[in-house]
């Protein structure tokens, strides 16, 4: 950089598919559930000029059972951290602070998709006696565990059991494709899941926009956040046939496929296996403080999994604040927090035991709404007519299903999914958003009676 007029070139290369990076489900020819891909700088890019005694980031960890916060500062160069906590109008601490402290919150309002409330934060750094850099965040107060009630094992919110009503979101727009056209669309999204009953989105194999993550944090919607999966297709063999016969025969589960098998993940070389824990690490660093995360999600149906126990442990290592669930759907090695499946095609039976048991992707009910699809192609897991079939199975699902086993173990629930995506037909709603495939007053009462 010089003074006057500078330019700044960036140069990317993105094989998509045709290579082994981490890219999600974007593809170079779309098809079924693999999608168009996102070309060029998809998220929000800015410059800002900085003192060199700055704010490099921030960590901040809520302890509910001691009514404080752990904040973690990382400076520059060195300089004196004063820190300031509002709840409203009300000024709750206002002093200097030592880079990693402790700091009471006097006032404990807790958060949950019922009560999003959430504390302002500033933070500045002084240096030589002058103001050198000044940060405006938040925070919530809210505890994510897993616990025991009557002998069955739960997720936990704030140390009480808490269902979580969720849906599969893939965070696609059919203007922009991963990237949202306006922040309005995004709000629109959370909002009217929100509205319909639904506390919880599981955020799939994308890392969305900042300000997504913001949304939720306010408007009070739980998120569970994959990691963007990379390598090959592992085969319909070994992604499908096998995860439906263990799914179905439970007694099989220990001859589930090894993932240090690392040929067959599509992982074989150490940089492959090097640049997802490095993007992993990058993920968790600038999410770590979102508020309404409860849930790390780092593989995902054995797509590009590789040493799931490892990756359970060193995210462990870097957040013991949340729940992890390591092998999504299938392919679970046993370190994991949560028993999670995916089932679309055979019975679902709950079974519980020592972890709470999770629906982590079900549903997938389809219908084509004429002038309201990305093409003329189709991709479903059970195919309806009209919205009156589609809502009746919907209904039938949960009604006969879900509602019965809650009081087996059943502790969250994931549909699939919030709108179609591209030749994908089984959302809540169409890919332009302007279609609801499901009665309102049907999928309300439906979530009013999934709780504990």
């Amino acid at each position: 950089m010089h003074s006057g007029e500078n330019s700044i070139v960036v140069r990317v290369f993105d094989p998509t598919d045709a290579g082994w990076q981490n890219r999600g489900k974007q593809s170079l020819k779309s098809h079924g559930f693999w999608y168009t891909g996102t070309s060029g700088i998809w998220q929000t890019v800015w410059m800002e000029p900085v003192n060199p005694c700055h704010v490099e980031r921030i960590r901040i960890t809520p302890d509910i059972d001691n009514s404080c916060i752990r904040l973690k500062t990382t400076l520059t160069a060195c300089g004196t951290v004063h820190a300031v906590i509002r709840a409203g109008e009300r000024v709750l601490f206002d002093a200097d602070v030592p880079e990693d402290a402790e700091i009471p919150v006097s006032e404990l309002h807790l958060w949950s998709p019922e009560t999003p409330f959430l504390y302002d934060l500033t933070v500045s750094v002084s240096h030589d006696g002058a103001v050198a850099d000044t940060i405006e965040s938040y925070f919530g107060m809210r505890k994510y565990s897993v616990g025991s009630v009557d002998g069955v094992t739960r997720l936990f919110l704030n140390n009480k059991p808490y269902f979580q009503r969720g849906l599969l979101d893939q965070g696609y727009f059919p203007d922009g494709g991963l990237t949202p056209p306006t922040d309005e669309a995004m709000v629109y999204d959370i909002q009217t899941m929100k509205d319909l009953g639904f506390n919880m989105l599981r955020k799939h194999i994308k890392v969305d926009l900042p300000r997504w993550y913001y949304h939720c944090d306010r408007l009070g919607m739980l998120v569970w956040q994959d990691m963007v999966s990379g390598g090959r297709y592992i085969g319909d063999f070994f992604a499908g046939v096998v995860p439906n016969i263990l799914c179905a025969v439970p007694r099989l589960t220990p001859f589930s496929v090894k993932d240090n098998h690392y040929k067959l993940f599509s992982r074989e070389k150490p940089e492959w296996r090097a640049a997802f824990e490095t993007e992993l690490h990058e993920m968790m660093d600038t999410l770590c403080n979102c508020v309404s995360l409860y849930c790390w999600v780092p593989f995902n149906e054995g797509w590009g999994q590789f040493d799931s126990n490892y990756a359970y442990m060193l995210i462990r290592s870097m957040d013991n604040t949340r729940i992890v669930d390591s092998a999504s759907g299938w392919h679970d090695r046993g370190d994991t927090d949560i028993i999670s499946k995916h089932i679309y095609f055979t019975p679902i039976k709950v079974r519980s035991g020592d972890k709470p048991w999770c629906l982590t992707e079900f549903g997938g009910l389809s219908t084509r709404v004429k002038g309201h699809t990305f093409n003329d192609k189709m991709f479903g897991y059970k195919i309806f007519n009209s919205k009156e079939g589609l809502t009746k199975a919907f209904a039938n699902l949960y009604e006969k299903t879900i509602i019965p086993q809650i009081k087996d173990g059943l502790s969250a629930t994931v549909y699939t999914q919030v709108t179609d995506v591209e030749d994908e037909l089984n959302g809540l709603f169409t890919y332009d958003r302007k279609v609801q495939k499901i009665d309102t007053d049907v999928i309300k009462s439906i979530n009013e009676r999934i709780k504990i």
